[in-house]
């Protein structure tokens, strides 16, 4: 579906990415986490055409669709208007697709999306990617700014939506826990370069993964 070979990304003299090299195959959840400031938005908005890469290559097979970090939508248009809005390259413009995914958000339809809460905010995101019909949902920063119950109800939505339609799901997050809990495989990104990948029940217990980003925790309490 997706693979990066050497990928350099540069903001004037600083690299924001040096050599980054991954993969994910069709229909695989897989998570990229790492600190803040290590490079994964940049590495998102790149594959996703946002910005361009200094050296190395990507190769994508299908479609991608981001949903963003913080949400971005357009808070003075209703829900149902932000979702169409996600539909501006497709002829289906009809949101009832995405109502059966989230039902709460056919009872929002006519609310403004500023008024929302974080999660249904979330929810909006989410939708108005799938509006899109991606192959590939790149997801930056699920659980940013909400309570665990709200991101563990999301996380459901995603793990259904790929075992259900097969969709791929790139997870892009500071919360390890949840990334590694919820995909199978995983990279680790710190200061622009891949630090570890490989399954994530191992990576959650690689020591320096439970230190850095698991709070210590001990083999028994990652797994």
């Amino acid at each position: 579906m997706l693979e990066v070979r050497d990928l350099v990304v540069r903001y004037g003299a600083a690299t924001a990415l040096d050599s980054v090299s991954l993969r994910i195959e069709r229909g695989e959840m897989v998570a990229l986490i790492g600190p803040n400031g290590a490079g994964k938005t940049t590495l998102l908005n790149t594959v996703c055409g946002l910005l361009a890469p200094a050296s190395g290559s990507f190769q994508l097979d299908g479609r991608i669709v981001q949903v963003p970090e913080g949400r971005q939508l357009f808070g003075d248009m209703t829900v149902e208007d932000n979702l169409r809005l996600g539909a501006w390259r497709v002829r289906d413009r009809d949101p009832a697709r995405v109502f059966g995914v989230f039902p709460r958000l056919s009872e929002l339809r006519r609310r403004v999306a500023g008024t929302l809460s974080g999660g249904e905010q979330q929810m909006v995101a989410v939708g108005r990617a799938l509006m899109a019909d991606p192959d590939l949902l790149a997801v930056d920063e699920l659980s940013l700014g909400l309570a665990p119950m709200v991101v563990d109800d999301l996380a459901d939505h995603l793990l259904r939506l790929n075992q259900e339609r097969g969709m791929a799901v790139l997870l892009v997050e500071q919360n390890a826990r949840l990334a590694l809990q919820l995909c199978p495989r995983a990279y680790v990104l710190e200061a622009g370069r891949i630090a570890l990948s490989g399954a994530s029940s191992e990576l959650a217990r690689s020591p320096a993964v439970q230190v850095a980003y698991l709070g210590g925790a001990t083999d028994e309490a990652a797994t």
